[in-house]
């Protein structure tokens, strides 16, 4: 008489045993560790302002008249460390590869967060960018001196270096030119860096140009373009016409690309 009343209890058991556990599958199905919940953003979303997420913006073709002058801002590289002498930097050698005027205003050691050697941080050297200089195009460029100071307030510090920049000159064309490496392989602060500004710059429609996804610095390359001695790891007098060269090519690259339509189609300028 027993046996029956064991075997129901087994059951009652079992009926148990499953319920708990198609409950745990369920909650296994819902929530996995290892990966962000659906409603949590990725680390280094896009903002388009105090870091709320965006939708990137494709940008219009870079459309420039045949002798631009062009601003080009920046960090050392843009001040042309390391060339023989710093007219001989990227930023000044651009000005005969496109057939325009190029002002230099580099300051060595500034970022967006970062104050310079030779002058203080992106947002304040904008602030202080004479409204009449009226360049057809602007490069804004770097920087990689803002990798020990932290993600907090990076991107508003960015968005409001750029706002500055764009009430400056209304008129003007706005390029980012990211950071490129000066060690390889590329440090995980630079790349973060990387990805805020391709992500900032995308959110406004700006085209961001990264020499770090372009691979204009290389293992193979590195040598060449990087003054790792004396230069302290700042580009070569003939790195420095390197990436001048590339800079020009990409531009060039900007003034042919396609007009994206609302529809999603695609048409050169020419049709």
């Amino acid at each position: 008489m027993k046996a029956p009343a064991t075997r129901r209890r087994l059951r009652t058991a079992g009926v148990a045993i499953a319920l708990l556990l198609a409950v745990a599958a369920g909650v296994v199905g819902m929530w996995r560790p290892w990966t962000p919940p659906p409603s949590a953003a990725p680390v280094g979303a896009p903002a388009a302002a105090a870091g709320t997420a965006s939708e990137a913006i494709a940008p219009a073709p870079l459309t420039l008249p045949d002798h631009p002058t062009v601003l080009v801002f920046g960090d050392s590289w843009t001040y042309g460390s390391a060339a023989t002498v710093p007219t001989l930097g990227y930023a000044y050698l651009l000005a005969d590869l496109i057939g325009g005027e190029t002002i230099v205003n580099g300051v060595r050691g500034s970022g967006y967060l970062k104050p310079g050697l030779d002058g203080p941080t992106f947002g304040e050297r904008i602030a202080a960018l004479d409204p009449s200089l009226a360049p057809d195009l602007v490069i804004i460029q770097g920087s990689i001196n803002d990798r020990a100071q932290g993600v907090e307030g990076y991107r508003e510090a960015v968005t409001s270096a750029w706002d500055a920049l764009a009430a400056t000159y209304p008129d003007a064309v706005i390029v980012v030119l990211g950071p490129a490496p000066h060690e390889l392989p590329v440090g995980a602060a630079t790349a973060r860096i990387d990805t805020d500004l391709g992500e900032l710059a995308g959110a406004r429609g700006w085209w961001y140009l990264s020499p770090i996804a372009r691979n204009w610095i290389t293992e193979q390359n590195y040598l060449d373009v990087i003054d790792v001695e004396v230069g302290r790891k700042h580009p070569s007098t003939d790195g420095h016409r390197y990436l001048a060269e590339k800079l020009a090519a990409a531009l060039e690259e900007l003034r042919a690309a396609p007009v994206t339509e609302a529809g999603g189609s695609e048409t050169t300028p020419d049709e």
